[in-house]
């Protein structure tokens, strides 16, 4: 997926076009992550589809629950849904920032390359 170290620097057109591509699957990310919170608060909670919504949003960006949750099974379920929530946004992060941080270390191991031919 990505270019090799010995490889040239990939054009900066498609590196842009790389960035978009990993936008485009952080966001997929993110709605199959409220789809599930939206669904199982629906389901588990009874909630109504704006307040499932809106509840799965809160977790998701940390900011915690915010209808009360009167049975154990929406109580596990949005235990568990905070948990997945966490792990998804720290995936979300990393799927956006990889190409970012494989052309700066590229970019710096070119550098380490050139000083090393000017070595020999």
């Amino acid at each position: 997926m990505f270019e090799h170290k010995q490889h040239p620097l990939l054009p900066f057109p498609k590196f842009l076009i790389r960035v978009g591509r990993f936008f485009i699957y952080s966001i997929s990310l993110i709605c199959l992550a409220l789809f599930i919170g939206t669904m199982g608060y629906h389901y588990f909670a009874k909630l109504s589809w704006i307040d499932s919504f809106y509840n799965a949003s809160m977790i998701l960006t940390g900011m915690g629950p915010v209808s009360v949750l009167t049975t154990n099974t929406s109580k596990l379920f949005s235990s568990f849904y905070a948990l997945f929530s966490g792990i998804a946004f720290l995936s979300t992060v990393a799927i956006l920032f990889a190409p970012i941080v494989h052309r700066f270390l590229h970019m710096m191991h070119i550098d380490e390359m050139d000083e090393l031919k000017g070595d020999e």
